[in-house]
């Protein structure tokens, strides 16, 4: 299940849906979920979950949460040319590895 396959999305960045319902749309990712290999982006692919009355008091509902989206069918959003771009990892200097936006060179992390 679980393939040992790299992906560079993390917690806070700006990603554009390529596929499904929202393709095109761009949200933040909320979590990123390593073993199913997929992410919570804010405000994407929203299902609506029935929830049983608990108390007599209260009563059942139905709410609107998001669910995961595959890794595979989201892309990272550069900073600098707001385009979606794919990644590449560089080594700065100091020897620490940084993402990098193949399409301007800049470097995505902060």
């Amino acid at each position: 299940m679980f393939h040992n396959s790299t992906y560079h999305i993390k917690k806070d960045d700006k990603v554009k849906i390529l596929v499904g319902k929202d393709r095109g749309k761009i949200g933040k990712v909320l979590k990123v979920i390593n073993k199913k290999e997929s992410a919570l982006v804010e405000k994407i692919n929203i299902v609506k979950r029935h929830s049983k009355p608990v108390a007599k008091d209260r009563q059942g509902e139905i709410v609107e949460v998001e669910a995961p989206i595959h890794l595979s069918n989201i892309m990272l959003m550069c900073n600098k040319c707001m385009k979606s771009s794919r990644v590449k990892m560089s080594r700065l200097e100091d020897g620490k590895k940084k993402r990098v936006c193949k399409k301007c060179n800049e470097i995505i992390d902060n």
